[in-house]
């Protein structure tokens, strides 16, 4: 099952107030585990930043200048979606944003992909708890001290890590990579050690694990109950 953790940068809150996607971040997950698949851009929103947003995200207009407009990156961005359901954190906001941004170049928006919001499974999860990215990460334990400001990949990247643990999280002992081969190809290895096979005759008569005189005895017995058993013949 192919998914894509997604997040946005935007110049703010309201994409019918002229506002603007000025970052866009994908992360592909196949069977809830992240590939070696991104989408990273930075964007050049064609107008001025306010500095309530350049404090969120530290992203400024004279960073973007000259950066791809949306245009320039709507068939990849497209491309890398495909037909795949979208894990976002609080998906009207990045939806409206980017059905916008593909209205305005007469694409079609993204109403045909199913969509799991985070915000909405947290919520349920744990009524009346914090449910931003920060506080899912302190209650998960998943490290996002680089996350000085909002970054979308980033952000996409803790997401993903949430998203499993909202949905059940990983077995303890169990190791899941992503083989960095392709779409699609995963690698699942079992971490931890099995027990050790018991000695049932050790060479020793007093080695560690070898049966006990009454143990002997008892299966001696057991085996003088079989009827032609296959390793006597």
């Amino acid at each position: 099952m192919r998914e894509i953790v997604l997040d946005t940068e935007t110049t703010g809150l309201d994409p019918g107030a002229g506002h603007r996607v000025i970052e866009i971040g994908c992360l592909e997950m196949v069977n809830h585990i992240p590939t070696d698949r991104t989408l990273h851009e930075y964007l050049d929103p064609e107008r001025e930043i306010p500095d309530e947003a350049i404090a969120i995200h530290g992203l400024t207009g004279e960073r973007l200048r000259g950066a791809p407009l949306f245009a320039d990156v709507a068939d990849a961005f497209l491309e890398f979606l495909g037909s795949a359901p979208l894990v976002i954190h609080n998906a009207p906001f990045d939806l409206g944003f980017l059905n916008a941004e593909l209205a305005r170049i007469g694409r079609d928006d993204l109403s045909g992909h199913p969509v799991v919001d985070t915000l909405v499974l947290a919520r349920r999860k744990f009524p009346g708890a914090p449910a931003s990215l920060d506080a899912l990460c302190k209650r998960f334990r998943i490290d996002n001290s680089a996350r000085i400001r909002h970054g979308a990949l980033l952000d996409a990247e803790l997401l993903a890590e949430v998203y499993v643990e909202l949905i059940g999280g990983r077995q303890p002992g169990l190791s899941l990579t992503a083989a960095p081969t392709g779409p699609g190809a995963q690698a699942i290895t079992a971490a931890g050690r099995g027990r050790e096979p018991r000695p049932h005759r050790p060479s020793a008569p007093n080695a560690a694990g070898a049966p006990s005189a009454e143990e002997a005895r008892a299966h001696e017995a057991f085996l003088e109950k079989l009827t032609d058993p296959i390793w006597s013949s």
